[in-house]
């Protein structure tokens, strides 16, 4: 079981919540609020959701298939498991009324993928005099910024990035086969810790941006293509992500110098990552830079993403606070983001913590062009 007094402090986050808009309750069911207030998560094979009212511990209800795991895994002591053949909405809500809070204000996030309509609309049958007050994005809100021991683990995630890279730079060869280089990165992971194996994409790039989330694990790699390497390590579900190219052979003088201008422009754009300044002027630093260097004809994808928690969810990556024109929020101490761009072929990105006195590269991989020979 998780110790109480890590999570007492994110509680009364949450307990915050149900305050300001008089809610006796909120049901979660969204995979990384989850793990990030109870300790625990799993995939959705059938509802699974939290209940954490404003004056008792909270409520866990799963399957049983995966009760002891739960149990194991939260900081509170009841776990509520269901048959396979039970309805989890109606256990759901018959732990609501045993609380009492049976025609009480209930909290939900609309948001979240892991109520369905379908779900919800159960739910409010089985609670036909419960009010539901929707706390739309509380999910991702209440998470943005990351506590010390979640920053401590997307630090660990991000030095197996840097190894790993390193390490493809010094194996990738002339024949092998894309899979095979992805296999070694997958090897590598789990060896230096991580959760899985799982490396991100990893390609022959071409084009703009196309590349970016391409296939071709089959292909041979022949002498001067330039491998496209997205490494995706987590430790205790915490992600930190790093891309680079790498060479087949030297590259050429172009493809370099591309390299090394979306270097510099990233890299003012990371210095400007500062407390309290505003998301979509820090995009626009990197956005105009890449156009007004006609280094890409448009730029429609976000700049960075937020990074941390991933649980298995549908959600790969995680967009709640990104950089684009229209970001209206500012940057604050714990965030930590995904901060990419790419053009012609060629693709870097950090992951990078925003501290009190500024941004800090939490992956520290060479910001070299890698050349495998």
């Amino acid at each position: 079981m998780n110790d109480r007094s890590r999570f007492a402090p994110r509680l009364a986050r949450l307990h915050a919540e149900l305050d300001a808009v008089g809610a006796e309750a909120v049901i979660v069911d969204h995979a990384e609020l989850l793990a990030w207030a109870s300790g625990y998560t799993v995939s959705q094979t059938l509802w699974r959701a939290m209940i954490v009212p404003r004056r008792a511990d909270p409520v866990f209800v799963l399957r049983s298939i995966d009760a002891g795991p739960c149990r194991d895994g939260v900081w509170f002591d009841r776990v509520v498991a269901y048959d396979d053949h039970e309805v989890p909405e109606a256990v759901v809500a018959g732990e609501i009324a045993a609380l009492g809070l049976a025609a009480s204000a209930i909290g939900y996030d609309p948001t979240s993928y892991g109520l369905t309509v379908d779900t919800f609309e159960r739910l409010r049958r089985h609670l036909p005099q419960a009010e539901f007050v929707a706390l739309p994005g509380i999910s991702d809100r209440l998470r943005v910024a990351k506590d010390a021991d979640e920053i401590a683990s997307i630090e660990q995630a991000a030095v197996i990035a840097d190894r790993t890279m390193l390490g493809l730079e010094a194996t990738a060869a002339v024949g092998l086969r894309v899979r095979d280089v992805a296999a070694i990165a997958a090897a590598s992971l789990l060896r230096l810790g991580a959760d899985d194996g799982g490396p991100g994409p990893i390609l022959v790039s071409g084009g703009d941006i196309d590349f970016l989330h391409g296939r071709g694990l089959d292909r041979v790699l022949a002498e001067g293509d330039l491998l496209h390497v997205e490494l995706t390590p987590r430790v205790e579900s915490y992600g930190a992500r790093l891309m680079r190219p790498i060479s087949l052979g030297r590259p050429n003088a172009g493809t370099e110098l591309v390299f090394h201008r979306l270097v510099a422009l990233q890299d003012a754009q990371i210095a400007a990552m500062r407390p309290g300044a505003h998301a979509a002027e820090v995009d626009a630093i990197l956005r105009r830079s890449v156009l007004d260097a006609g280094l890409r004809a448009d730029y429609r994808n976000v700049t960075g993403y937020s990074m941390g928690l991933y649980g298995r969810t549908p959600r790969p990556s995680d967009f709640s606070f990104a950089f684009h024109p229209g970001a209206a929020f500012r940057l604050e101490p714990g965030m930590v983001f995904h901060m990419y761009t790419s053009a012609r072929g060629v693709a870097v990105s950090e992951t990078v913590l925003v501290e009190a006195n500024g941004p800090r590269r939490l992956t520290n991989c060479a910001r070299r062009f890698l050349v495998a020979e």
